[in-house]
C-alpha cells in the first residue's frame, strides 16, 4: 500500500487507460476482423491457398523455404527484445543521470527517482511479453514445417485415400496461429512506443497510446494492402 501511494494517481491512471486500451484493441481486432475482414484475418484466407496448394506439390521444397523465411522474422525480434531489455537493466543503474537528462526536455514532468524506476519496469514488461510472444511464435513455424513434412503424397490425396481440404484447412490454421502470435509480439513494439511517452508526462503516454490505437486501425482495417489483398483473384478464360 505504501508504494501505491509513492507513484502518483496520475500515473496510475495513465497506466490503467494504457493497458485497457492495449487489450481492447487487441480484443476488438480479433472480434471485429473476423467480421469485416481485418488484415491477419484475409491474410489467412491467402494462407489457407498457400497450404492446399502444398498438398498437390511433391517435393514440397518451396514450402518449407517459405516456412523457414517467415521464421526469421520473430526470431529477429525475439533476439532484439532480449537487446532491449538489457539495455534497459542497464538503464536502472543511472536513473540518477537519466531523470536530470528528462528534466531538461521542455515540457517534460519531474518525477522522482522511484517512479522513473517504475516506468522502466513497466517497459522491461512489455519487451518480456513481446519476447515470448515472439519466442512461440517461432516454435510455432517449427510446428508448421513438421506439418508439411508429414503431408501424404498429392497420389494419396487425389486417390482419396486423406481428405486434402481437411488437411490443408488444419495446416492453415496452424501457421494463421503463428501470424497471429507475431502480431501480439510485434503490437507490443507498437504500445512501447506509447510508453515511452509516460516519461514526459501521464498525458502524453494516454495520448500517444490512442495515436498507436488509431494507426493500428488504420493498418489493419484501413490500409492499401488490405484492400488488395481482399480482391478476388479469378482465372482468365
Amino acid at each position: 500500500m505504501k508504494f501505491l501511494s509513492i507513484i502518483p494517481w496520475a500515473d496510475w491512471l495513465a497506466l490503467v487507460c494504457f493497458f485497457v486500451l492495449w487489450s481492447g484493441y487487441a480484443w476488438f481486432a480479433r472480434v471485429w476482423g473476423r467480421k469485416v475482414g481485418s488484415l491477419i484475418q484475409t491474410t489467412n484466407r491467402y494462407r489457407g491457398y498457400w497450404m492446399t496448394q502444398a498438398t498437390a506439390r511433391d517435393p514440397r521444397v518451396i514450402d518449407g523455404v517459405i516456412t523457414q523465411t517467415l521464421s526469421t522474422t520473430p526470431a529477429f525480434f525475439s533476439s532484439t527484445s532480449i537487446l532491449v531489455i538489457g539495455g534497459l537493466f542497464a538503464l536502472l543503474g543511472t536513473t540518477d543521470k537519466a531523470t536530470e537528462l528528462m528534466s531538461e526536455i521542455p515540457f517534460a514532468q519531474t518525477t522522482t527517482l522511484i517512479v522513473f524506476e517504475f516506468k522502466i519496469l513497466v517497459m522491461v514488461a512489455i519487451f518480456v511479453y513481446a519476447f515470448f510472444r515472439f519466442s512461440w511464435c517461432m516454435r510455432q513455424y517449427t510446428f508448421v514445417a513438421l506439418v508439411i513434412g508429414a503431408m501424404p503424397s498429392p497420389d494419396d490425396f487425389d486417390s482419396g485415400k486423406f481428405d486434402r481440404e481437411h488437411y490443408a484447412r488444419r495446416a492453415a490454421a496452424m501457421v494463421g496461429a503463428a501470424a497471429e502470435t507475431f502480431n501480439d509480439g510485434l503490437r507490443a513494439y507498437y504500445f512501447s512506443f506509447a510508453a515511452l511517452a509516460w516519461f514526459v508526462s501521464p498525458l502524453s503516454m494516454v495520448l500517444a497510446t490512442l495515436a498507436v490505437v488509431a494507426i493500428l486501425y488504420m493498418r489493419e482495417f484501413r490500409s492499401e494492402v488490405l484492400h488488395i489483398l481482399k480482391e478476388d483473384v479469378t482465372p482468365l478464360p
